[in-house]
């Protein structure tokens, strides 16, 4: 995973350049494309309590997730709309932690992620996210 400074979202298909965007799926599980997890957020929060609680260190570059974000419950957002940057987005369902993760990292973080491994959404209205965007309610 790489860091980048802004991402362009495209509505109903994704993220521009990213493996999974509909349409032009690539990634290690593009036979299973779905709509409601065209962008995924991740809490910052969530690291540091990986490090507290099993102490295990895991890097924003390292959970996969598209979006690392601050101050924001995330798990509270599934149903809703809300904005990211310029974007409308739609929570559709909390993302779950997979065996891949700790396999490519050598990590066991598994466990240390049920029920926070990240927000999927889908991407009601386009435009681009920067770093340092706000999440804010419609």
């Amino acid at each position: 995973m790489k860091s980048f400074p802004q991402l362009t979202l495209t509505a109903g298909k994704g993220i521009e350049g990213d493996r999974y965007m509909i349409g032009s799926e690539a990634g290690f599980y593009s036979h299973k494309p779905e709509e409601g997890r065209q962008v995924t957020l991740f809490e910052m929060e969530t690291l540091a309590a990986l490090y507290r609680d099993a102490k295990i260190t895991l890097l924003p570059e390292e959970h996969r997730r598209n979006v690392t974000v601050e101050g924001v419950p995330l798990n509270h957002l599934v149903g809703r709309q809300f904005w990211l940057g310029e974007t409308l987005l739609e929570a559709t369902r909390l993302s779950t932690p997979c065996r891949h993760l700790e396999e490519i990292l050598g990590k066991t973080v598994f466990d240390s992620l049920i029920n926070r491994s990240g927000l999927n959404c889908k991407i009601v209205a386009g435009g681009v996210v920067r770093v340092g965007d706000t999440v804010r309610p419609v």
